[in-house]
């Protein structure tokens, strides 16, 4: 790997003594790993059913070091949506930000969903998060990874930020901006990244990151906190852009985040976390956490959003019109109807405080609970993956060494044993458990209804 001399001199700059360590990390495997999804999961139940030698990473408490030489993405455990793979240093920023159930999350650059899964089960299924990429073929990838993490909260766009500020004001208790950047943490895991960074280096990204921070100041709320990371070791990108939003927005201040396990503060003793590939397993990132005062805040551009108000009478025209309540009545807890929206004859259950009135490019606005074809109500992938153990009545569970569940994940139809006879109608599908996905029980078995773009191939 031929890094570009110009990165080189300033990394020498930047780190000393450390130079030469860090320089030899280049000549080492990049460590890998996942995080498990504890919307799904326990750390304790996972480490009983964990098939595979793993160690925990220190800076995120449902992170796990692995060998690389698995393939943990050809597991039945990943399509049921227990674990996320991602790399150990991406794993600090939503830790750092310490979601907590029922707040209002934003995640500003959310593709392809690794810190925006965890954000979101972090909220245990209350409050509200939003997911945004600018990009619509990266939103979609997003969403992917946001419905088979079983998050129904969430809703999905791709906006402008500036678009985001001016539908929403002052709404959220937190935000993520995993900005976009010149990508040097990633050099040695991703050797792609070093002809980007020759065509279009940190100057390029700059004014990018800056212009997103002062969109997402406008979206907090007073008290509210923001966490920025990176993955470059750009002193520009990272403390620079600390150093600009503390002296262009008043309102701001930084939180001091405390080192740990070969994670090291930032430059000149500033209170933020920087993670080097010589120092700790994983790869380069900055995360830096700010707060909103609460006193005297004025943010131009978008006051706070009213409460929006809930309505009903959509969950009444799905009962008349579809065998919806059939269904409905093997759901451990019936759907919330005043949060029920139907749009051309997709049933939608939306998250808390979300309001109807917001004119913005979602890509989904809440779980997608089903669609009503013909009278007949029929559940999604997404509403399979956001049901837990025993959530529903009808359902069937193979073991994860079972055959048939690869099968089933294929869209073969699946035979039961003379045990395992169900009744007629819908059967949800699991892994020890955990939820698949949807089939027809019939006389003979299982007629196969995973969704098709997302099976095993």
């Amino acid at each position: 790997m031929k890094l570009p001399e110009a990165f080189l001199e300033r990394m020498k700059n930047l780190l000393g003594e450390e130079y030469d360590s860090w320089l030899d990390s280049y000549r080492q495997l990049p460590a890998t790993g996942f995080r498990i999804n504890p919307a799904k999961v326990s750390r304790e139940e996972w480490e009983r059913i964990c098939p595979w030698e793993v160690r925990r990473v220190p800076w995120n408490e449902y992170g796990y070091y692995c060998d690389g030489s698995l393939r943990p993405a050809k597991d039945v455990y990943y399509y049921g949506g227990l674990y996320y793979i991602q790399e150990p240093s991406a794993m600090a920023p939503a830790a750092v930000l310490g979601v907590q159930p029922g707040q209002r999350v934003l995640d500003l650059c959310a593709a392809p969903g690794g810190k925006s899964t965890e954000l979101g089960a972090r909220l245990s299924g209350r409050g509200f998060l939003a997911a945004n990429d600018i990009s619509v073929s990266r939103a979609k990838a997003l969403l992917k990874n946001i419905e088979m993490a079983g998050i129904g909260n969430a809703c999905v766009t791709a906006e402008e930020p500036e678009r985001l500020a001016e539908a929403f004001g002052e709404f959220f208790d937190k935000i993520l901006v995993d900005a976009p950047c010149s990508g040097e943490g990633m050099f040695r895991k991703e050797p792609e990244l070093i002809k980007s960074w020759t065509e279009r280096g940190p100057e390029y990204y700059v004014p990018v990151q800056r212009n997103i921070l002062k969109q997402a100041v406008r979206m907090l709320k007073p008290g509210g906190e923001m966490v920025y990371s990176t993955c470059t070791f750009c002193e520009e990108e990272d403390e620079g852009a600390i150093d600009w939003i503390l002296k262009n927005e008043p309102a701001m201040e930084l939180v001091p985040l405390e080192t740990q396990d070969g994670v090291c503060g930032g430059v000149d003793g500033k209170p933020v976390l920087r993670l080097f590939p010589h120092r700790i397993e994983g790869e380069g990132h900055f995360v830096a956490l700010l707060r909103k005062k609460k006193e005297g805040e004025c943010v131009p551009g978008g006051g706070t959003r009213a409460e929006p108000e809930e309505k009903s009478g959509e969950g009444k025209w799905l009962e008349e019109e579809s065998d919806f309540l059939e269904w409905e009545k093997l759901l451990a807890k019936p759907l919330d109807r005043k949060r029920l929206m139907v749009q051309k004859g997709q049933v939608y259950v939306l998250p808390e405080g979300f309001d109807r009135e917001l004119r913005l490019r979602f890509l989904r606005t809440g779980l997608l609970a089903g669609t009503v074809k013909k009278g007949r109500f029929e559940p999604s992938q997404a509403m399979a993956m956001a049901l837990g153990k025993g959530e529903f009545a009808r359902s069937i569970s193979l073991k994860r060494e079972d055959e048939r569940a690869v099968r089933y994940l294929k869209g073969e139809s699946i035979f039961l044993k003379e045990d395992e006879k169900v009744l007629k109608g819908w059967a949800l599908v699991c892994v020890d458990g955990f939820p698949l996905g949807w089939a027809k029980a019939g006389e003979n078995g299982l007629k196969n209804k995973y969704y098709p773009g997302w099976r095993w191939q």
